[in-house]
């Protein structure tokens, strides 16, 4: 007989989401939700918040993965941590069903609901991305990617086939977003790092390419800024590839297409294949019983109150961060909405924790959420950047300088800061790490060979 798991039978202020907004919001509310006899309850699949800005660092060898990551448990000492995944929301009857690994299920009861489940990678019917492609959403996969070029780059260095090794040191990566700037600069460093260090390898026999659809990237930035930082890409030897898309990647058979005229523009064979062509909302938003916009996401207010179909506050639902399309009334944001950044997402939360608090247990008056874009700084490998933080243009050094000193302010907790910062110390006196960890995807294989498994397998065939 299977025991069911206890949950608490108090008030509770359920937050769908971890990252962002949901660990944020939860530091806010929690002390003063307990102390009004209520619990706040957060419902994430994962045991940690991913400070996404890290994951280029992570790939590049600067941060420890697990520094990239926050824990739930160790910084929201008060609040209920539910790692599974929330699967619909039945508003009428104030439940969440909450899905879990095994096959289980439960519902949770709630006074409140904070939809703050995020964002997913965005991805288009392309044949073979799915087989052969890897996202930069997740730590696992900036450390996978980070594995996967080291490993390439030793293989290639003892291959014998020109068209094999042509492959393995084939690097490339779709999307020209800030994201996508920054990994691609990370891989380049890296794999120019790891290159020197191998006498069998020459950097010449290097291909990384970087495959952007629009004609310019990075539109966080000014067009001459953008400009700078393509020349700064052609510079390091990164083919950067405008008005082009990826059409296949049929077992890692690429194929590139002009988007102006439809016609293939290159074909070429690659092992490695990242992909940071945006983001999409959650599929929460459209699995609860609230309204979505025609983008997936949910219908907010400045107040950071879900709205009906009728543009009413709905009572006792809440949205914000990646998965909600929140007005941003400074005019500032395409279409009139606010940008899906952590900027935005923690700003909201901090929000949202004061209006709900007034509602629940205040005057019951609520504030529109209004906020000024800080701007955005890149980081293009070790201390080079970009970025125009508070309207001041910048690169090199300083840009660089700017981009590590605002996400080690950013970055919850003074634990992880304290972390980040000793490991970029550590960096600069005893240089790059890029030492790659071998089977990750398969820890037990020098066990299950000591262990004559292979013999076993071998007779059974």
């Amino acid at each position: 007989m299977h025991m069911a798991p206890k949950f608490s039978e108090k008030p509770r202020v359920l937050i769908v989401g971890g990252g962002y907004v949901g660990l944020t919001l939860a530091q806010h509310l929690q002390k003063k939700v307990k102390d009004a006899g209520g619990i706040v309850t957060v419902v994430d699949p994962l045991p940690y918040m991913t400070y996404q800005p890290f994951l280029p660092e992570v790939v590049g060898g600067h941060i420890e993965a697990r520094h990239a990551v926050v824990s739930h448990r160790r910084h929201l000492k008060n609040t209920e941590i539910v790692n599974g995944t929330v699967t619909s929301v039945d508003h009428e009857s104030k439940t969440a069903k909450v899905g879990f690994e095994d096959g289980q299920s439960v519902e949770l009861p709630y006074q409140d609901v904070v939809i703050s489940a995020g964002a997913t990678t965005k991805t288009f019917p392309i044949e073979g991305l799915a087989e052969n492609g890897i996202g930069l959403k997740t730590v696992e996969e900036a450390l996978s990617l980070r594995n996967h070029i080291l490993e390439r780059l030793e293989a290639a260095s003892t291959m014998t086939d020109e068209a094999a090794k042509r492959r393995a040191l084939s690097f490339t990566l779709v999307g020209g977003g800030f994201a996508g700037i920054e990994v691609i600069a990370e891989m380049e460093d890296i794999i120019r790092a790891a290159v020197d260090a191998n006498p069998r390898l020459a950097q010449s026999d290097v291909r990384i390419v970087l495959v952007e659809a629009m004609g310019r990237i990075m539109p966080e930035v000014s067009e001459d800024q953008a400009v700078g930082v393509v020349e700064h890409l052609r510079g390091r030897g990164i083919e950067v590839l405008l008005n082009t898309s990826l059409s296949s990647a049929v077992d890692g058979e690429l194929k590139l297409m002009s988007m102006e005229d439809k016609s293939e523009v290159d074909a070429f064979a690659a092992d490695t294949l990242v992909w940071t062509a945006g983001v999409a909302a959650n599929a929460i938003a459209r699995a609860s019983s609230f309204p979505v916009d025609e983008r997936g996401r949910i219908t907010g207010a400045a107040t950071l109150q879900i709205l009906n179909e009728d543009g009413d506050v709905i009572e006792g639902a809440w949205s914000a961060g990646d998965v909600a399309a929140i007005p941003d009334l400074t005019g500032a944001g395409p279409g009139g909405f606010c940008v899906p950044n952590a900027q935005h997402a923690v700003r909201q939360a901090k929000h949202l924790a004061k209006n709900l608090l007034s509602v629940r247990f205040g005057s019951g008056e609520v504030t529109d959420y209004k906020h000024e874009s800080m701007g955005a700084v890149a980081g293009l490998g070790l201390f080079q950047g970009v970025g125009n933080p508070m309207g001041v243009k910048l690169k090199g050094i300083v840009a660089w300088a700017a981009h590590r000193g605002y996400h080690s302010y950013a970055i919850p907790s003074l634990e992880r800061k304290a972390r980040v910062i000793s490991g970029w110390a550590s960096e600069l006196v005893f240089g790059r790490d890029f030492t790659p960890l071998q089977n990750l995807e398969n820890p037990t294989k020098e066990f299950f060979e000591a262990a004559g498994g292979h013999k076993k397998e071998t007779a059974d065939n």
